[in-house]
């Protein structure tokens, strides 16, 4: 395994990082064990959760993932082996059930999610504690341009940071990082923290794969920069990348299969590009899941892949892609693929 320095801390996590949120969905508690036993003797020390997993979003298994994370912890008494990563929600009307059916990002919401998730998790800390998107509009999840609101933004950002500048005091968070950001978001946060207002961002989880490089348009600069490396979520477009849905195949039990509501990653444009991305792949001899996780592996703003896996076959090939290092001539030709099909989806 290849380890990686998260932001300018001393902490050494996993460049392939053990994504958790459909524990309590479509990975019950045993087949969870079984992942996380499995990614930690394969040296993944890095893990990723959330208060609002698993997805979909349900206010039945809201909290479960963690639960069961937490679980593992208590069974396995190796809290001090993983580097453990988990989020707050910001406002969605689909969390009526979350803190009163508002959740915001202000000081009473955040102390109120981090007491709750480390109860679930079993543990009296988390490594590193991540807002999971914006209270104010942006030009996330799908959007690429950004165009004004008359929405009120919310909770100013400088609120948000001394609330979690008093979670680091505590000793309860190491590290803070950010999610489902742009480029604006994440310079404000920076240059707060620099004025004094609260602990340094250390990352960024944010979309990336090869059907979805905006990252790069903005944030990737910002990520060398600064020291404040990529989280990729979705390496693999939840799932079209591996091929499996190329032809118009539905596999059974396949995320999206299951869940046809997801369609960021069912656009034409997106079936047409994994269809040249697995050909590109058969024809140098590479598993085109492989392939398209390796490639994130090698961008060098990258500091951990975040895989998600539904069974241990899946597991295995997702954390084998560190050992792959594609060629000069793999590499430009996913770059004629990308010039063709460039953001099939954002």
């Amino acid at each position: 395994m290849e380890y990686r320095q998260l932001g300018r801390t001393d902490i050494k996590v996993s460049a392939i990082c053990l994504g958790t949120m459909m524990y309590g969905e479509q990975a019950m508690q045993e087949e969870a064990f079984q992942q996380m036993d499995y990614a930690l003797d394969r040296g993944v020390n890095f893990w990723d959760a959330a208060e609002m997993y698993p997805v979909p979003p349900k206010a039945e298994t809201y909290g479960r993932t963690e639960e069961i994370i937490g679980n593992w912890f208590s069974a396995r008494k190796k809290r001090d082996k993983v580097i453990l990563a988990t989020k707050v929600a910001g406002p969605d009307k689909r969390l009526g059930y979350v803190r009163g059916g508002d959740p915001r990002l202000n000081k009473d919401h955040i102390t109120r999610a981090l007491e709750d998730s480390l109860k679930r998790l079993k543990t009296d800390y988390v490594d590193l504690y991540q807002l999971h998107w914006t209270e104010r509009e942006t030009n996330v999840f799908g959007r690429l341009g950004y165009a004004p609101s008359a929405q009120e933004d919310g909770t100013p950002l400088a609120e948000t940071l001394a609330a979690l500048a008093d979670l680091v005091k505590s000793g309860k968070v190491r590290q803070v990082g950010i999610s489902n950001e742009s480029a604006w978001g994440a310079m404000r946060y920076l240059a707060l923290s620099e004025a004094g207002g609260g602990p340094r961002i250390v990352s960024v989880q944010n979309s990336y794969n090869l059907l979805n490089r905006t990252f790069e348009a903005g944030l990737a600069e910002v990520a060398i920069r600064e020291n404040c490396g990529l989280l990729a979520y979705s390496p693999l477009g939840m799932g079209v990348l591996s091929g499996k849905y190329v032809g118009g195949a539905w596999p059974p039990d396949a995320r999206l299969t299951l869940y046809k509501h997801w369609r960021r990653y069912m656009t034409q444009a997106g079936f047409a590009a994994t269809e040249h991305y697995a050909k590109l792949a058969r024809e140098h001899g590479l598993d085109p899941a492989q392939m398209a996780l390796a490639f994130i592996n090698m961008r060098p703003f990258t500091t951990a892949n975040i895989i998600g896996a539904r069974t241990m076959a899946q597991l295995k090939t997702d954390i084998d892609s560190i050992d792959l290092k594609l060629s000069k001539e793999v590499l430009d030709e996913i770059e004629t693929i990308h010039r063709q099909y460039t953001y099939p989806c954002p």
